[in-house]
């Protein structure tokens, strides 16, 4: 069984046992964590989402991603700049799909 949940404006697809990585949530690690925005549900699609499903989810932990550059360069001008970013995540361990 699989279902198709929106978190932090994406769309992951997820089964029960998968590990995702979203955008930071507002969650202490080992809570429960519910996602009631669920798009498909064992390839029945939603008008845009399917009533009385629910996907639930452990947070395992919180962290950053590897660090990108950002390199803003002005030909002839003498201009650059660089910054360097890392994108705050949770990682969610997905427990339970029901609907």
């Amino acid at each position: 069984m699989y279902a198709v949940i929106v978190s932090g404006g994406k769309q992951y697809r997820v089964e029960v046992g998968d590990v995702v990585y979203l955008e930071k949530l507002d969650a202490e690690a080992e809570q429960t964590i519910v996602f009631d925005e669920v798009l498909i549900l064992d390839g029945k699609i939603g008008t845009p989402a399917i009533k009385g499903a629910r996907v639930e989810g452990k947070v395992v932990k919180h962290g950053k991603g590897k660090k990108i550059i950002v390199f803003r360069y002005r030909p002839k001008k003498g201009s650059k700049r660089k910054l360097g970013h890392r994108q705050p995540y949770t990682k969610v361990e997905i427990t339970k799909i029901s609907g």
